[in-house]
């Protein structure tokens, strides 16, 4: 049984944004300041991807643990109603990521996927060594 009234989950749940989120923010102004410059919301690609590095044929996106079900993360927790439905939504958001990473290696593109909880934990010096170490190598983590 849901805690809040329909009216009060709507709101809830309008004011998740999926745009210029915080762990957004934080992971294009921390590769702004590592001197790479991107896209953002690159609309020719699959999945429209958070940022783009276009001659580099890069990609990284900043996935929610909750929405995109980061294994072992204790953010990607199940909500206590309505089982049936979220089982399917999350079901559904993962194959959506699955084939969106599939068509992305067909057109040679390389991502890079960074989730929410590893910009929370504030190891900015993890974040740098990953981000630059994807940008710089020919290798896709």
């Amino acid at each position: 049984m849901d805690i809040f009234t329909c009216q009060e989950r709507s709101l809830i749940m309008s004011k998740i944004r999926s745009k210029n989120t915080k762990p957004e923010l934080v992971i294009r102004k921390l590769i702004w300041h590592l001197g790479y410059r991107y896209r953002i919301y690159y609309k020719n690609l699959p999945g429209k991807p958070d940022l783009v590095f276009v001659r580099k044929k890069k990609i990284i996106y900043i996935h929610g643990c909750f929405w995109h079900r980061h294994d072992g993360c204790s953010n990607a927790n199940f909500p206590k109603s309505n089982t049936e439905y979220w089982i399917d939504k999350f079901r559904r958001n993962q194959e959506r990521d699955m084939i969106i990473c599939q068509k992305l290696n067909e057109l040679g593109w390389k991502y890079l996927i960074i989730w929410e909880c590893e910009v929370k934990n504030k190891n900015i010096d993890h974040l740098k060594s990953k981000i630059v170490g994807f940008l710089e190598d020919n290798l896709s983590l």
